[in-house]
């Protein structure tokens, strides 16, 4: 099979291309011929801290087929259409085949293209689980979602919607269009507004990747209001988690989220998208061979939505 391997020797294009063997399922597990796989910012960022999965291969956010069923696998069978985030079991997902546990893995509705799913389980099930678990999102609250222009961005805004909030977005200008479409009641380009220095205020503060301070998303808050921090730097992280515990005492919550995969949100949320309720915003796709470019793009903070890798066609894109 082909995939793209990290090299850490092949600095400083330490992703490359080959040709390795296709990988025999165990008893508990289930081989998925892979039809697209969606970037993460976890790809990125676990090169730059040095974490590389045992197989070398990154890519978590799957959607295929499955070719291949171990003994013991009860679930699914051949032939399966599936998605799934395969961060827990190594990653595995910048080539054409992997094998996973199927406890990671959900039915891929027939109406949904393996494109948009792979672009689902990561970022969807952080946004959900940000905003109904941390930040307790509850009809006609305000909601201020910092970076929505991003893949979890995306999903939050049409989230915070399907639960009835009113929405206002952060984005760069050229996102703008986009996340009005998407169904936010206000949007407020950064280049232009600075939403910390005016007067209003939010029930619950979504900053995703946020930039800045603590203290700056607390005073935008209404009283009992809620800042969710999702990702962001690691000097972001580290503030927050030295820091909030401090920065919450009085009426006013600071979260910081570490999202889980979890199977049950994915089938709510593709639900949901089958019946047009979310519609995952895809930027750009690229065949498997430029996975290196998708990576660096979306590391350089230019994607609007997902940036997607097309695997199923990469023997035609390489002549193969």
């Amino acid at each position: 099979m082909k995939a793209v391997v990290y090299d850490k020797s092949n600095f400083p294009d330490t992703l490359v291309l080959r040709e390795l063997e296709k990988p025999i399922p165990d008893d508990n597990e289930v081989l998925v011929k892979i039809f697209a796989v969606s970037v993460n910012a976890a790809d990125y960022r676990s090169m730059k801290l040095g974490i590389i999965p045992k197989g070398k291969i990154f890519g978590a956010d799957i959607a295929g087929r499955i070719e291949a069923v171990g003994k013991n696998i009860k679930k699914f069978k051949a032939g399966d259409e599936v998605f799934g985030d395969t961060a827990s079991c190594g990653f595995g997902g910048f080539a054409e085949y992997v094998s996973v546990t199927e406890s990671v893995l959900v039915l891929k509705p027939m109406n949904v293209p393996f494109e948009t799913a792979a672009a689902v389980p990561m970022a969807a099930v952080t946004a959900l689980q940000a905003l109904r678990d941390k930040g307790n999102i509850q009809p006609k609250k305000k909601v201020l979602v910092c970076g929505a222009g991003g893949g979890v961005g995306t999903f939050a805004v049409q989230l915070a919607k399907y639960y009835g909030a009113e929405v206002t977005a952060v984005c760069g200008e050229k996102n703008v269009e986009v996340i009005q479409s998407l169904g936010a009641d206000h949007v407020i380009n950064y280049n232009k507004e600075d939403f910390t220095s005016g007067g209003k205020r939010y029930d619950l503060v979504l900053a995703v990747n946020g930039k800045h301070s603590l203290t700056a998303y607390k005073r935008v808050l209404a009283p009992k209001g809620i800042v969710v921090m999702v990702g962001g730097a690691l000097s972001q992280i580290l503030r927050t988690m030295l820091f909030g515990g401090l920065m919450s005492m009085g009426n006013k919550k600071m979260q910081l989220l570490k999202a889980k995969s979890d199977t049950e949100d994915l089938k709510f949320i593709i639900k949901l998208v089958e019946e047009g309720k979310v519609k995952p915003v895809i930027d750009r796709c690229y065949p498997l061979n430029e996975t290196p470019k998708a990576v660096k793009y979306l590391s350089e903070g230019h994607a609007g939505g997902k940036v997607v890798i097309n695997v199923k066609d990469c023997r035609e894109n390489l002549n193969l």
